[in-house]
């Protein structure tokens, strides 16, 4: 859940006005919606304003002033649109034109001074994610594991994934209006662009994960694949999605080399900011199609601005039982993260629900809310994923690894949050010289010590990676915390760790915590 997203006691009743703005590296869209259920809105008003603000973050690195100009502009009147609709609640991201530049703090900062809108830079795995919650809407995933490639002005996502979530996501810096801007000189030369398109994204490959099976489908979202499946006159489903052949996609490229820039507009009808990125984009999903050995690409014409609407009207309405469903979703995705590192998935998960069980003991000690417990049990899964680096040090390498990686649906500062906690699961205690951590606001420092706290706690009570503690049970004696232990055997060796492991829980909380143990529980 966004930062940028006002939560409520009581969920939201419909019918609901919603709206989203996405702020991509080829133009920022806004969508307004009227939602009567949970996964069915009506368009109440739809604007693409073609700012590219890629054009000179890609090669500069920095915003060019016009350009910012002109985007906050655009978002002076999204905020008239929103007054004018009579909106309450709305969400606006950007993606990597933003995420990249060196000055983007700075247009956040105007955007919000002029139009009091809150612009949230996200990462590519949550992009990958919200495109996800679009296509699960229009694509029945169920039964099989698909290939998902979102391309947009400055990156790809390619994922895999099913009807549950996303399974695995990797982001590239290669997207349609970055190609072009690269490779800029050679664009003045159709062949020879062509050639140097054809070897660069020549490097993009299917997530490994996928040489294991065959999948069910490739899916393709994005304003380009959307145009060429247009121009292929591809057949359309009754659900509204597109089966582009990857044959006629090979053809269209072959055209559209051909063609020059001002022919692709007179011939093809294509809009000036789509005639020139167009060849880029149509070469990285052909390449990934092959890759994935399919012949047919889906295209279900819905993309980032469809995910925030949905996941913004779930977040909105959801019960305790929905925010379980985003708990589950971190969770897979932690999981996934960890496979990739290989590692000791049994301990990882189950010193996970021992860490939340005793977050749920603890509610009325630590005062946190839901969004802290998914924190702490993706750390919690995630902890010991620095050993695939090196046992020596691991807790610091799953701080680099964690850091370094992105978990959908988490904000950049949410995941720096998760890499401290898994940090802090052992060794020194958090100290004013551990760079990582004081990257943090002092609001989230204290909450990284108290998730650090519950997780070595946790990660003792599995000290022999054998998943021995059934159960905790909690009781509190004045300043004395004591827990009792279900499970098998005496658990000498997880009541001595924990002997070593608590003392950051006592510095923390302020109580004495003592153990004792039983055996399974019959509850």
């Amino acid at each position: 859940m966004s930062p940028a997203v006002r939560t409520e006691t009581t969920p939201a009743t419909f019918p609901l006005r919603l709206a989203c703005v996405d702020t991509g590296s080829n133009a920022i869209r806004f969508m307004a919606a009227e939602f009567r259920e949970a996964d069915r809105f009506t368009e109440l008003e739809y604007e693409r304003v073609p700012v590219r603000l890629g054009h000179q973050v890609f090669l500069r690195g920095r915003l060019a002033p016009r350009t910012m100009d002109a985007a906050i502009a655009a978002f002076v009147s999204f905020r008239q649109h929103l007054e004018t609709l009579d909106i309450p609640h709305h969400r606006a991201v950007a993606t990597s034109a933003v995420r990249e530049a060196r000055n983007g703090d700075l247009l956040v900062e105007r955007i919000h001074r002029e139009s009091g809108i809150r612009l949230e830079v996200i990462t590519g795995a949550e992009e990958a994610r919200l495109v996800h919650r679009a296509v699960a809407s229009r694509i029945d995933l169920s039964g099989g594991k698909w290939v998902l490639v979102d391309l947009g002005g400055g990156s790809v996502e390619v994922s895999l994934v099913d009807d549950a979530g996303m399974l695995w996501s990797e982001s590239h810096t290669m997207g349609s209006v970055r190609l072009l801007e690269e490779l800029s000189e050679a664009a003045k030369e159709p062949g020879r662009f062509r050639q140097l398109l054809d070897e660069y994204v020549s490097v993009l490959r299917i997530p490994s994960p996928a040489q294991y099976w065959a999948p069910s489908g490739f899916i393709a979202t994005g304003g380009n694949i959307e145009s060429l499946a247009k121009l292929a006159a591809a057949p359309t489903d009754p659900a509204g999605v597109s089966h582009l052949p990857v044959d006629d996609l090979e053809a269209l490229i072959q055209l559209l080399t051909r063609l020059s820039y001002r022919e692709r507009m007179d011939q093809l009808d294509l809009r000036s900011d789509r005639a020139d990125v167009i060849l880029p984009a149509a070469t990285v999903y052909l390449r990934l199609a092959r890759e994935a050995g399919v012949s047919h690409i889906l295209v279900p014409h819905v993309g980032v601005k469809e995910g925030l609407l949905l996941d913004l009207a779930h977040t909105l309405t959801s019960s305790d039982q929905g925010r379980g469903s985003l708990e589950a979703q971190l969770s897979q995705s932690a999981i996934s993260l960890g496979r990739r590192f290989m590692f000791d998935e049994a301990h990882g998960v189950h010193v996970g629900h021992l860490a939340v069980r005793l977050y749920d003991l603890l509610s009325e000690l630590h005062g946190l809310g839901a969004r802290d417990r998914q924190l702490l049990l993706a750390a919690a899964i995630l902890h010991d994923i620095g050993t695939f680096i090196s046992f020596k040090k691991h807790h610091k390498h799953s701080l680099y690894l964690i850091y370094r990686s992105e978990l959908p649906g988490l904000t950049p500062t949410e995941n720096l949050v998760v890499a401290n906690v898994a940090r802090y699961h052992r060794k020194s205690h958090p100290q004013p010289h551990h760079s990582e951590y004081m990257k943090l606001p002092a609001e989230d420092r204290v909450r990284v010590d108290q998730l650090g706290a519950i997780l070595r706690v946790a990660d003792a009570l599995d000290r022999q990676h054998r998943q021995l503690v059934a159960e905790i049970e909690m009781e509190v004696r004045g300043l004395e915390l004591r827990l009792t232990l279900h499970g098998e055997g005496d658990l000498l060796l997880e009541r001595w760790a924990l002997s070593r492991k608590k003392g950051l829980f006592e510095e923390t909380f302020g109580y004495q915590v003592s153990v004792v143990t039983q055996g399974p529980s019959e509850r």
